[in-house]
């Protein structure tokens, strides 16, 4: 039987600085994938939600939400796509996210780094701000495959925010990789629970990951950071990502908040939890 995992298995104090300096000097030689949570973007002065359960709140505002909904933004959206329309999910997403969220410190270090991929899981257009005074750059965002007719897990984008097709992704310097979909360019959103139960279906055998991630994944390891793993969609996201990448994995957390399920699915993926707030993290990245 495997031994229990606890937070006294989390690296901190100045172990954990010193791997967090160690997964920095791995992103500027392109061996590491930054794999960015709302929490990056939380980090600077934001206007819309920046959690799941924020969002599910946001939701309530606007659709009276059964007792089962609330707290849940997958189940809120599921119910107001059963009970009103497809649209109104989606045009209540793109309510929640037209404010634009101002790029942080972190995101513009990121977008300097020309960096192979980046994978951002949260449906603000930070990210993408930040690499805009670029043109050697595109990105791939998960799509719903509600309603649209059309046999597609992603869509691609180049930096200018049209669309464009996966023939041109091999030549971008940056993958930016947004999974969930985002409110920029196009207002793609996976957010329903029926959004999810056709991907996962299907996601073990990496069918809605694209190749492009797939192939910068390959000898390269991930660094979470702003991240949750408190709900088992994200959980399993996450895994499916990461998936026969090379490592090693690093994720700076807040041990205060961390669930059991949250350590185990951790530890039981090779994904090393570092004790070191968020801000802090992001000085010693960004550090000359």
């Amino acid at each position: 039987m495997n031994a229990p995992v606890s937070t006294a298995d989390i690296v901190k104090l100045a172990d954990a600085d010193a791997l967090v300096a160690r997964a920095g000097a791995a992103l500027k030689a392109g061996s590491m994938v930054p794999y960015l949570g709302p929490g990056v973007a939380a980090l600077g002065s934001t206007g819309v939600p920046m959690t799941p359960e924020d969002l599910a709140a946001f939701f309530g505002t606007k659709v009276a939400l059964p007792k089962r909904a609330k707290g849940n933004a997958w189940a809120a959206a599921q119910h107001i796509e059963s009970t009103k329309h497809r649209n109104t999910v989606s045009a209540l997403m793109g309510d929640a996210f037209s404010t634009p969220v101002a790029p942080t410190a972190l995101h513009a270090y990121l977008a300097g780094l020309r960096l192979p991929m980046i994978v951002d899981t949260w449906y603000d257009g930070a990210m993408r701000a930040a690499l805009a005074a670029r043109s050697d750059w595109g990105e791939v965002q998960g799509i719903t495959r509600a309603g649209i007719g059309e046999d597609r897990w992603y869509r691609f984008y180049d930096a200018a925010g049209a669309e464009t097709d996966k023939a041109a992704a091999p030549g971008w310097a940056t993958v930016l990789y947004k999974p969930h979909g985002s409110v920029v360019p196009a207002k793609n959103f996976l957010i329903s629970d029926a959004d999810y139960v056709e991907v996962l279906t299907e996601i073990d055998i990496q069918t809605p990951i694209p190749d492009i991630v797939k192939d910068r994944r390959t000898e390269r390891g991930f660094l979470f950071l702003g991240c949750r793993f408190h709900d088992q969609l994200l959980r399993n996201y996450a895994r499916q990502i990461i998936k026969r990448s090379g490592g090693p994995n690093y994720a700076v957390v807040d041990p205060e908040v961390l669930t059991r399920n949250e350590l185990r699915f951790l530890f039981g993926h090779g994904i090393i939890p570092v004790a070191v707030p968020l801000a802090r993290a992001v000085e010693i990245l960004t550090a000359a």
